[in-house]
């Protein structure tokens, strides 16, 4: 099959009809733990520490180009690959990941719709071999476009043009939960928590697009304005950025999020519940 008629998310059923194509490169987002005892056959690894730079406050930026082009270099990341990326979570990280790759210019990749969990689920083909990648060498160059600034969050907050989409806890939102130094939201924040995206019943995968479309334009979250999703450290918020492209709006992400917002001594904060 053709690497580009593979949907932005593919249903575990439709993804055993791809494994044999060559382009596919499945990369499970998970603890090596959860790789070792079962992952889908053919996958390499990635694990989550390696997507964030993991410097205080801010754990959750985005790495240095050297950094990940030695990732992506170890996993055999190519220009022609089609990457399908999963995790065990519901789509967090492997959002973070296909945000990454946006990021860094790779232009084909797929989320698995409830990943490691709905293929388990629907008892396809597991596998505990963990063969070693043949290692490609990917140049890596950073374009900021996918990426919002604390310069540029303070910027947009009152424009009419602009959104805040805060992926956190309602307890967190609110200021009631502890996270950082201080708690609470970016004035004019929305908060729709990243677990409401997902069909719990459904083996974690997303709920009806239409449906998440129709619940985001009833919170003011449109085409019409340019987004910008958070959550601690752009981990949950990897989903809604993810779920943003699909449905076309026009996303990028705050990888400083919560932990270098809440930590900083000079950002405005707003606690509670906006009106």
């Amino acid at each position: 099959m053709n690497q580009y008629a593979i949907p932005l998310i593919v249903e575990p059923e439709k993804l055993e009809s791809l494994s044999q194509d060559n382009e596919l490169l499945l990369v499970a987002v998970c603890s090596a733990q959860v790789f070792n005892t079962h992952h889908i056959p053919n996958s390499v690894l990635i694990e989550p520490a390696e997507l964030v730079s993991g410097e205080k406050p801010a754990t959750g930026k985005i790495p240095d180009a050297e950094r990940l082009a030695s990732l992506f270099s170890r996993i055999g990341l190519t220009e022609n690959s089609h990457v399908i990326a999963y995790d065990d979570e519901g789509g967090g990280w492997a959002g973070r990941l296909m945000w990454t790759l946006d990021v860094i210019g790779h232009k084909h990749s797929s989320y698995l719709n409830g990943g490691l969990v709905a293929w388990v689920k629907g008892g396809f083909p597991l596998s505990q071999d963990v063969p070693e990648p043949q290692a490609s060498e990917y140049e890596v160059n950073i374009d900021r476009q996918q990426i919002a600034s604390l310069a540029e969050v303070i910027e947009q907050i009152g424009s009419p043009h602009s959104i805040v989409w805060d992926a956190r806890a309602a307890q967190e939102y609110a200021g009631e939960k502890v996270t950082a130094q201080r708690n609470g939201h970016i004035p004019g924040a929305i908060n729709l928590d990243w677990l409401d995206l997902m069909d719990k019943d459904n083996d974690l995968r997303l709920k009806p697009l239409e449906d998440i479309r129709s619940q985001l334009q009833s919170l003011g979250i449109d085409g019409k304005k340019e987004i910008i999703t958070h959550c601690q450290t752009h981990h949950r918020s990897g989903l809604t950025y993810l779920v943003g492209k699909a449905l076309g709006l026009n996303i990028r992400a705050y990888d400083g999020s919560w932990s270098e917002w809440g930590n900083h001594p000079d950002t405005p904060i707003s606690v509670g519940v906006d009106p």
